[in-house]
């Protein structure tokens, strides 16, 4: 399986950051000690694939660096080069990862990405450009697919996907998360699923089959990319839900199976983890990648 990395294109974060950013050089450097796959730096995204999601002055702006306090703190980081190269690059991966998948791979894997709070005119909680929507439009326009359909199982809505995607009906947007956590303004997706605080196992799952039935019948999609979030663990600082590792895991399986069955190709982003322990949250991405590996042998 296909791997795409971009944490060597280093985000300078002031000492005491809250976002967790040694996770992806920690996930990288597990996947490579359990040779989980090939590992590939991609190539930058260019503006002409970011300008099919985003707007031309947004983009000027977050490259030439003309965006207010304001602005950056939406974001959640200080604004540098390093950031939009960094951000370009996790495009790059989820394009690449598309690609690999669509050529016969049937699976791949970004070791970042799932940036789904980034909006067409600004950014969001932690989120620069929207990789999933630039790498689905990408796809369309190389004319590898014709439909996409977009898992996101990130405990966070991904408001800024289903803004962008409102009237775009060649591109399912299914997000399930939690009902009371950030972003309090929620934008409507094709789908939505919202949990209570404190949703286990048991009751998560069952909610994701049934909202997994209706993306894949609904979207009647050629290609499929998962948001496959460490964040709905029980332990994560910012997640709110109770669900175990090992319904982590499973949540992995019946998304893979999904569209296995479906006879989807599947690109996996791995998008937030905030785990009080960085390890746990590494330990989860893993297990979704082992996962992976083991369905393409």
């Amino acid at each position: 399986m296909k791997l795409f990395y971009s944490d060597t294109f280093v985000l300078p974060l002031p000492v005491g950051h809250r976002f967790p950013i040694v996770k992806y050089a920690m996930l990288r450097e597990r996947a490579s000690a359990e040779s989980l796959g090939d590992l590939i730096v991609p190539e930058s995204a260019g503006d002409r694939d970011i300008l099919r999601a985003h707007a031309a002055d947004y983009l000027r702006r977050i490259t030439t660096g003309a965006m207010s306090d304001r602005d950056m703190r939406q974001i959640g980081f200080p604004w540098s080069p390093q950031l939009v190269e960094r951000s370009r690059r996790s495009v790059g991966a989820t394009i690449a990862a598309c690609r690999a998948a669509l050529n016969g791979d049937g699976l791949a894997a970004s070791l970042a990405g799932g940036t789904h709070h980034a909006f067409a005119d600004h950014g969001e909680g932690y989120c620069v450009f929207n990789d999933c929507v630039i790498a689905a439009r990408a796809m369309q326009a190389e004319g590898r697919v014709r439909r996409v359909v977009i898992i996101d199982c990130d405990v966070h809505q991904g408001n800024g996907t289903a803004a962008i995607l409102a009237s775009d009906e060649t591109i399912f947007s299914f997000s399930i998360h939690g009902a009371r956590n950030y972003p309090f303004r929620k934008e409507r997706s094709d789908l939505d699923i919202a949990l209570e605080d404190g949703t286990g196992d048991a009751a998560y799952l069952a909610a994701l089959e049934a909202g997994l039935r209706q993306a894949i019948e609904r979207s009647r999609a050629d290609l499929a990319i998962y948001l496959a979030g460490a964040d709905p663990y029980e332990y994560d600082r910012l997640g709110r839900l109770k669900v175990t590792k090992a319904g982590l895991l499973e949540r992995d399986r019946m998304v893979l199976d999904a569209c296995r069955r479906a006879g989807i190709s599947l690109a996996i982003t791995m998008a937030g983890g905030y785990a009080h322990n960085i390890a746990d949250t590494v330990d989860i991405h893993i297990a979704t990648l082992r996962l992976a590996v083991s369905m393409t042998g």
